[in-house]
């Protein structure tokens, strides 16, 4: 009992009543949290490890790598780095996969994001033959078309030459950008192209102006997953390229093996050059690629 300014009582909690108070402060963890958190780190150990090991074999001598497979190195052979690029002439091949990469990924994007425009926000004739197309490239195993692309482009007289790469990459891309682009901007509400509209942009304008900004986290996951299919692309490079001037980076690792045996500590340094971008563009778009993935899944 405690006696209150205007004489009256007032009674003092005690313990026993604020025990049955939860208490708001404490931030709520389940009890097996730590069980989570373990299984998931395990799980990303086994993940990264094969990446580990692939940097660590690039250090490692021949001998080494069959011995001891999965020890860290007695002699760190920094040299074998430089030995792969020499031999294999990576910084032209790397200069090539550049240029073919980023080449097509703009291509892909600039078609796939406008189609994506269009056919989600458009009505047409015949829109749903074309979205069945678009399907339908998606269904169709990109290998099988190496014997008609050769001879399509033998015709043309554009083998050994960047546009025999930059072309096909793009063309099967595409499917994938106008289905994801198109998934994303059905989030995106119509109040915002038709305020466009009224402010004196065309379709053009709103498209520069306000579609390509909006899809930005969808371009990002095209991006990354353009990038790692025509990065380490060999099939196509190797059928259609034949100038060595030409070559890209996957045709690069293969002069480390032939009939009779594999280089294996420089086949691993070169390997580990050539993951390197990977790994970095995915830790510039990470967050973009999973806002693009998550888009238009769920609509409040």
């Amino acid at each position: 009992m405690k006696m209150t300014t205007d004489g009256s009582l007032a009674h003092k909690a005690g313990p026993a009543q604020n025990a049955g108070r939860p208490a708001l402060s404490r931030p709520f963890k389940p009890k097996w949290a730590w069980l989570s958190n373990l299984v998931l780190l395990i799980y990303a150990l086994l993940t990264l490890y094969p990446l580990l090991w692939l940097f660590l074999s690039s250090f490692k001598t021949n001998q080494e790598f069959f011995g001891k497979p999965f020890a860290l190195p007695s002699t760190w052979h920094f040299d074998n780095y430089k030995r792969a690029w020499e031999i294999a002439g990576i910084g032209p091949a790397f200069l090539n996969s550049v240029i073919v990469t980023l080449s097509a990924i703009v291509l892909t994007l600039f078609l796939g994001t406008l189609t994506a425009y269009v056919v989600s926000r458009m009505n047409f004739r015949f829109k749903g033959l074309v979205m069945s197309l678009f399907v339908a490239g998606m269904l169709i195993p990109i290998h099988s078309t190496l014997v008609p692309l050769f001879i399509m482009m033998n015709e043309f007289g554009i083998l050994d030459t960047y546009a025999s790469l930059i072309l096909p990459y793009a063309a099967f891309e595409l499917p994938v950008a106008i289905f994801v682009v198109g998934a994303y901007l059905t989030s995106v509400p119509k109040d915002l192209e038709e305020a466009s509209m009224i402010d004196g942009n065309g379709y053009w304008g709103t498209f520069f102006r306000v579609v390509a900004p909006l899809a930005v986290p969808a371009m990002a996951t095209i991006f990354i997953l353009g990038f790692l299919r025509f990065w380490n692309d060999f099939a196509f490079a190797l059928v259609f390229i034949n100038n060595q001037a030409l070559k890209t980076l996957p045709l690069s690792l293969s002069v480390f093996s032939d009939g009779y045996g594999t280089d294996y500590s420089l086949t691993t340094a070169a390997m580990s050059i050539a993951v390197i971008p990977t790994i970095v563009i995915y830790l510039i778009f990470q967050e973009q690629i999973m806002k693009g993935m998550v888009a238009g899944s769920v609509k409040g």
